[in-house]
């Protein structure tokens, strides 16, 4: 009997670990997979060692550090000593994933295959980590096309699986049934504002992305405006950032307000990709502390900060990053989004070349594939 350990850090990883488990259990009938996951991997049959209770986190922490050893040595011990699989995957979560991969290859050598899904964005900041990826990973299976070359520059075994949104973003919601739902006016324009997912987003970005909001509101009557409640995020956290408002707030609907509304004030992440999917003229506004952005000025590897941007190398969609990060910037850029007709047109068609960018493969089938072939 074949066996495969699954590790996934986030709510996101969970949702591709589920589907590449469940096409596994459909190629290998009688394969055993056990992992660290959510109801997604629960779901598809995968026995849980532990779920995401100490693993989901922004930024650090004493706490955070001292769980994330203390997981990290619990779980290699276990895929070491105990269940001992013949492969390991690892899903996005690259610093936890990559110590782990470590401390398997450094035991057990290539008695235990590790593989690695959605690996660290290294073409984004701190590009010395695919030494340890070349060291500790017996294969990347990536999912941005200009990833490939930089991988087989370093000699690395990599396979191209294509974007998981490509075939796991739902079609655009009904607008009509959605705004009746929501109680919205279908014949008034829709902002929506996405504050980001964790705690530490709202902190830094949440105040001025939904000022720049209530600043376009109030030139602007005529518009609407929706908040988008991540549902990772606790409601009383939630709660303290838009109580002075009267936009409506909208819980574990993403990608349904998403490709509703009219124009979008992002932060930046994988709902700018999601959003240009779906066409929908969008800002991203990013800040932080000093130190945090000095030290990002020094280890990236790319200017731009969108997906949008850098999978198209195209300056599409504006970026109000740190300095430029401001109210006043984020109410002008949506106005231009809503009221230029032409660059709104422009923005729009461009927004098409992202998924020409990306190919049609079937992320997750191409993961079982890779797999099930390494496994025979």
């Amino acid at each position: 009997m074949k066996k495969v350990f699954i590790i996934t850090g986030e709510y996101s990883g969970d949702i591709h670990g589920g589907k590449v488990a469940e096409l596994l259990k459909q190629q290998i009938p009688d394969i055993e997979i056990e992992g660290i996951g959510g109801e997604n991997l629960k779901n598809a049959g995968v026995k849980l060692f532990c779920d995401h209770s100490k693993m989901s986190g922004f930024g650090l922490s004493l706490k955070m550090i001292i769980d994330h050893l203390g997981l990290e040595r619990r779980v290699t011990d276990y895929i070491l000593n105990e269940y001992k699989p013949d492969l390991v995957l690892c899903i996005d979560y690259g610093t936890f994933n990559l110590r782990v991969a470590k401390r398997i290859k450094k035991t057990v050598g290539d008695k235990i295959k590790v593989f690695h899904y959605i690996p660290p964005q290294v073409w984004a900041s701190r590009k010395w980590r695919i030494k340890g990826i070349k060291k500790y990973v017996d294969k990347v299976l990536c999912i941005f096309p200009f990833e490939v070359e930089m991988y087989k520059e370093y000699g690395i075994d990599v396979h191209y699986c294509g974007h998981p949104l490509i075939k796991q973003l739902p079609e655009k919601a009904n607008r009509e049934e959605f705004f009746a739902k929501h109680g919205l006016d279908i014949n008034k324009p829709l902002v929506s504002v996405f504050p980001g997912s964790r705690p530490l987003e709202l902190k830094y970005l949440a105040d001025t992305l939904i000022g720049g909001a209530k600043m376009l509101q109030k030139k602007h009557p005529e518009l609407q405006f929706c908040i988008s409640h991540a549902p990772s995020l606790k409601d009383d956290i939630f709660d303290k950032y838009v109580k002075d408002t009267d936009f409506k707030v909208i819980k574990g609907e993403n990608q349904a307000l998403l490709s509703v509304s009219n124009s979008l004030i992002l932060a930046s992440g994988t709902v700018a990709l999601e959003a240009s999917l779906y066409q929908v003229p969008m800002i991203i506004g990013y800040g932080g502390p000093w130190i945090i952005y000095l030290a990002y000025l020094m280890f990236r590897c790319i200017k731009k900060v969108s997906l949008p941007n850098i999978v198209t190398g195209e300056d599409i969609v504006p970026e109000l990053i740190q300095t430029k990060f401001n109210k006043e910037n984020i109410c002008y850029e949506t106005e231009r989004l809503l009221y230029d007709k032409e660059y709104r047109a422009d923005f729009i068609e461009k927004l098409g070349h992202v998924r020409a960018k990306l190919s049609d493969k079937f992320s997750a089938q191409e993961v079982a594939n890779c797999i099930t072939e390494t496994l025979k």
